[in-house]
């Protein structure tokens, strides 16, 4: 071999600026990406989103502190001197027949809704969270025993059943009475998709790992499977929140709801239909509460249920 062979050359690339490095920290810095982050971020840039929070903190902000909006009383200052009467001075909306201010009682009877649907919803949603969780992380005989209960009670129109309740129960007709009349036969909707997101999150690896570290399947259940198939219980706690509060409006609507001290959207609406002709605003007033009510929990919900879709944020 030749002395002045030539030796192999290595070049070693200039850095010209610290740019990479700068973005590698930013990058490094910067929470990692979830589920619930993620929806967040495509919730907040729809401008739906906004509007429909915006009723819905209203009609809480008007049921938690009705005093706030009105002053009158909703039964105490009814004349039948101002039966059907127009609007007047502290007294924008009319009337109704027996002369009782329509503004305040729209204010006061949205505390009766949102109780009813609060409660029903919580009570629906614990009792579907249950059963659901249940039937599906542990499968089996539990799992056949706990669907068919759900079948039965997903065959009876939680409405008619209620009507039966509070028929039965007329001396005791109240808030929490009528909850548990709506929201004990409405669960059966949300355990069947508690238990369809329990049957695809015990596949995941932690749980395998979880069972692997020694932990019970009970406590792997209630420490793993469960808070990462919640989401969808958000949304359809939503969405049966919106259907409780018709629900109690119709069952007011009926005369089979809370007693007439109490106020209430569906009975205004039942109330006014003798003077729908000579006086129609005294109807159209309630159902328009109770129409924005219900359509922005709805709105919410399915804005809910697209974030928490990767696929649907994908297709958008």
């Amino acid at each position: 071999m030749s002395s002045n062979s030539e030796l192999p050359t290595h070049y070693v690339a200039e850095v010209k600026d610290a740019s990479l490095t700068v973005d590698a920290v930013r990058i490094a810095d910067e929470k990692p990406s979830s589920l619930w982050r993620d929806a967040w971020r495509d919730l907040r840039k729809r401008p739906t989103f906004w509007i429909s929070l915006a009723v819905v903190a209203f009609i809480l902000l008007m049921a938690v502190w009705p005093t706030l909006f009105t002053q009158t009383p909703p039964n105490d200052n009814c004349q039948l001197s101002n039966s059907n009467g127009g609007p007047a001075a502290g007294h924008p909306l009319g009337f109704t027949f027996q002369g009782c201010d329509i503004y305040a009682r729209i204010v006061w009877g949205s505390r009766t809704s949102l109780s009813v649907g609060l409660l029903s919803t919580l009570i629906g949603s614990s009792i579907g969270l249950i059963m659901g969780a249940l039937a599906g992380f542990y499968g089996g005989w539990l799992d056949s025993l706990l669907s068919r209960i759900g079948d039965i009670f997903f065959s009876i129109p939680y409405i008619l059943a209620a009507v039966v309740v509070m028929s039965v129960f007329a001396d005791f007709r109240n808030v929490f009475t009528l909850a548990f009349a709506i929201g004990g036969f409405a669960w059966a909707s949300t355990a069947r998709v508690v238990r369809a997101e329990v049957l695809r999150v015990r596949q995941a690896d932690f749980v395998t790992a979880s069972r692997a570290l020694g932990q019970s399947r009970f406590r792997t259940m209630v420490s793993h499977v469960v808070p990462n198939a919640i989401a969808p219980l958000l949304v359809i706690s939503t969405l049966s929140l919106a259907a409780a509060i018709v629900a109690e409006a119709t069952l007011a609507f009926l005369g089979v709801g809370l007693g007439p001290e109490v106020m209430s959207w569906g009975r205004d609406i039942s109330e006014a239909q003798q003077s729908l002709r000579i006086a129609p605003m005294a109807l159209i007033y309630p159902s328009i509460a109770l129409t924005l009510t219900v359509l922005a929990f709805i709105l919410l919900g399915e804005l809910i249920r697209d974030a928490l879709d990767p696929r649907a944020r994908a297709r958008r």
